[in-house]
C-alpha cells in the first residue's frame, strides 16, 4: 500500500475537481442568469397582471351587476306602482260606468213608466169620452121612450144628456175621482 494513499483524507476532494466545479457552477448561474430568470419573471409578472386584471374585472362586473340590480329592482317597483294605479283607474272609471248605466236605465225605465201613464190616461180619456157618447145616445131612447116623445130635437136631447151625465158624475165622483165633462 501505498503511504500517499493512507495520507490522503477522503473528505478532501482534488483541487483540480474543486475548480472545474466553479467553473461550472459559474457558467451555469450566468447562463440561469441571463436568461432564464429574466424568463421566469416575465411568467410571474404576467401570471400577476393576469390575475390582478381578472380580479379587477370581476370587481368591476360585480358593480355593474349591482347596478343593473338596482335598476332592475327600481323599474319593477315603478311597473308595480303604474300597475296599481292602472288597477285603480280601472275600477273607478268601471264604477263610473256602471253609474252612468245604472242612471241611465232609470232615466229609461222613467220615461217609459211615464209614457205608459200617458198612453193609460189617453185610452182612458178615450174610452169615457165614447161611453159618454154612448150613454147619451142611450139615455135619450131610454128618455124618449119613458116620456113617450121624441127627443130628436138637439137642444132638448143635449140638455137631457148634459143633466144624466152631471148626475152621472156626482154619483161616480166619489168611487174614481175622475170628472167626466160634457161631449156635446
Amino acid at each position: 500500500m501505498n503511504i500517499l494513499a493512507a495520507t490522503e483524507n477522503p473528505l478532501i476532494p482534488p483541487w483540480g475537481e474543486v475548480i472545474i466545479g466553479l467553473i461550472a457552477f459559474g457558467v451555469l448561474f450566468l447562463v440561469l442568469r441571463v436568461y432564464v430568470l429574466p424568463r421566469f419573471e416575465q411568467v410571474f409578472q404576467a401570471r400577476r397582471d393576469a390575475i390582478e386584471g381578472g380580479i379587477e374585472r370581476a370587481e368591476t362586473m360585480q358593480a355593474e351587476a349591482k347596478d343593473a340590480l338596482e335598476k332592475y329592482r327600481a323599474q319593477l317597483a315603478e311597473a308595480r306602482s303604474e300597475a296599481a294605479q292602472i288597477r285603480d283607474q280601472a275600477r273607478a272609471e268601471g264604477q263610473a260606468i256602471i253609474e252612468e248605466l245604472r242612471a241611465q236605465a232609470q232615466a229609461e225605465s222613467a220615461r217609459i213608466v211615464a209614457r205608459g201613464e200617458e198612453q193609460l190616461a189617453t185610452a182612458r180619456q178615450q174610452i169615457v169620452t165614447e161611453l159618454r157618447a154612448q150613454i147619451g145616445t142611450l139615455a135619450v131612447e131610454l128618455a124618449s121612450r119613458v116620456v113617450g116623445e121624441s127627443l130628436a130635437d138637439d137642444a132638448r136631447r143635449r140638455g137631457t144628456v148634459d143633466r144624466f151625465l152631471e148626475e152621472l158624475d156626482g154619483m161616480a165622483g166619489g168611487n174614481e175621482g175622475v170628472t167626466v165633462g160634457s161631449t156635446r
